[in-house]
């Protein structure tokens, strides 16, 4: 048989060459010459005609795998989904997703869209997209068939656990035009306003402050209080989160830090300006869907003993993630450093316990150290190889709160955290010298 060498066998050789001329550490690169001799025997050998550049992307794809769930290749089609996604527009169903212990799960479904309005909750489980399997479906499998035309109907057959029990559930959906609508705002008594964050895109703190300014001049009766929901807020930009707690801080206060690899690396952000709602009493609502930048504007308020967290335990997802550009249009999607609270709590597969838990099975807001009755839900901690909450410092994870409530939420009228969060604000207020 004829034996020869591929382009990128060659370049994985030249890369060696050049490695062991050039670094001190020669042994580090000796596995790239069993990478090379494999790929060298699977285009020689293998049944059928085979493409290289696919192998390469699937061994890189593999590569990424054995980091952490969220560092990942976006190829160039998921690349531009991807920064479509974070403009606030794109085409779909209206669903977080990843991949928890093997399978398909839904993180959360975007309110007001066409996932949402089917009925699709937080933690279902995808068995079926189209009548296909998701098994070993990795994210970018799973949003190639979930993602296409407008108009077209996509079929899902999803796996639920309620109350102990599993079903499974077929659900047809007609693709849209996502438009995320990131703040919503709405009058809960004279003086009270509730503010609901979907997730953090480009203009979400435009829109708050724009909500904010909206109450504060157009209405006779001042700002007496905020609810502030977090709930099922899969988080977003970093940016924003920031610009988010900075409206609640005053000067010079820490929202977040960040640390890599190299402990000399760490950054810390201050807020930037004196807030025009410091005297606002605050209610913060959260629960297992509230991650990433959910977590670090409930951590930074928190910490600052500025805001009150209410519901259940947040997600854990406190990992920073850069976008790396490669030159034929496609990604690394890399987990850099770790996210830690302005008292140097570590986010990172422990998350945030509330200060007020709510038991939705009796609509009660009890102290921390009241808790309900366990039920399991998927956090960070449980997908496996997530990244530990911090190498060098010894943390200890509290106690994993309990999710009462996994689907949709009601109207703000009806719903009984925010009922409740709304009495906490008027006896905080009643309770506080003029």
């Amino acid at each position: 048989m004829k034996k020869y060498y591929s382009w990128a066998a060659g370049l994985v050789f030249i890369f060696f060459a050049s490695a062991t001329v050039f670094s001190q550490d020669e042994h580090r690169y000796s596995e790239l010459q069993v990478f090379a001799r494999v790929l060298n025997i699977i285009e020689n050998n293998y049944v059928d005609q085979i493409d290289i550049k696919k192998l390469v992307t699937g061994a890189i794809k593999g590569m990424l795998r054995e980091l952490d769930p969220h560092s990942s290749f976006l190829s160039t089609e998921v690349f531009k989904d991807f920064e479509n996604e974070t403009s606030g527009e794109f085409g779909g169903l209206g669903i977080e997703i990843s991949i928890q212990n093997g399978q398909l799960t839904i993180i959360s479904p975007i309110e007001d869209t066409p996932a949402w309005n089917a009925g699709i909750k937080a933690q279902d489980k995808v068995l079926f997209i189209n009548n296909q399997s998701t098994k070993g479906f990795n994210l970018v499998d799973a949003s190639k068939l979930l993602k296409g035309r407008r108009g077209e109907k996509v079929d899902l057959k999803i796996l639920r656990s309620e109350n102990g029990k599993e079903s499974t559930l077929d659900f047809s959906i007609i693709r849209a035009s996502v438009k995320i609508k990131s703040v919503k705002a709405k009058q809960l008594d004279n003086g009270y306003l509730y503010i609901k964050i979907t997730s953090f895109i480009e203009n979400t703190s435009d829109l708050l402050e724009k909500a904010l300014h909206s109450v504060t001049h157009n209405n006779s009766t001042p700002l007496q209080g905020i609810v502030l929901d977090l709930r099922k807020n899969p988080g977003g930009l970093l940016d924003q989160a920031i610009k988010v707690s900075d409206l609640f801080l005053p000067e010079k206060k820490i929202i977040v830090s960040t640390m890599g690899r190299d402990p000399a690396s760490k950054e810390v952000t201050l807020t930037t300006s004196r807030s025009k709602y410091l005297d606002i009493p605050l209610i913060i609502l959260v629960d297992a869907g509230s991650a990433s930048a959910s977590e670090i504007v409930a951590g930074a308020l928190q910490d600052h003993k500025r805001a009150l967290l209410m519901g259940t335990k947040t997600f854990g997802k406190g990992s920073v993630q850069s976008i790396i550009k490669l030159g034929d249009g496609s990604a690394l999607k890399l987990t850099i450093a770790r996210y830690y609270t302005p008292s140097g709590r570590s986010i990172q597969a422990e998350g945030i316990n509330p200060d007020l838990i709510f038991d939705e099975t009796s609509f009660i807001a009890t102290q921390k150290s009241s808790s309900p009755a366990e039920t399991f839900t998927v956090r960070e901690k449980d997908i496996k190889n997530h990244l530990k909450a911090s190498p060098t410092e010894n943390t200890t994870a509290e106690q994993n709160l309990s999710d009462t409530e996994t689907g949709n939420k009601p109207s703000p009228e009806n719903d009984p955290m925010v009922i409740q969060a709304l009495n906490y604000l008027k006896v905080i207020k009643h309770q506080k010298p003029e």
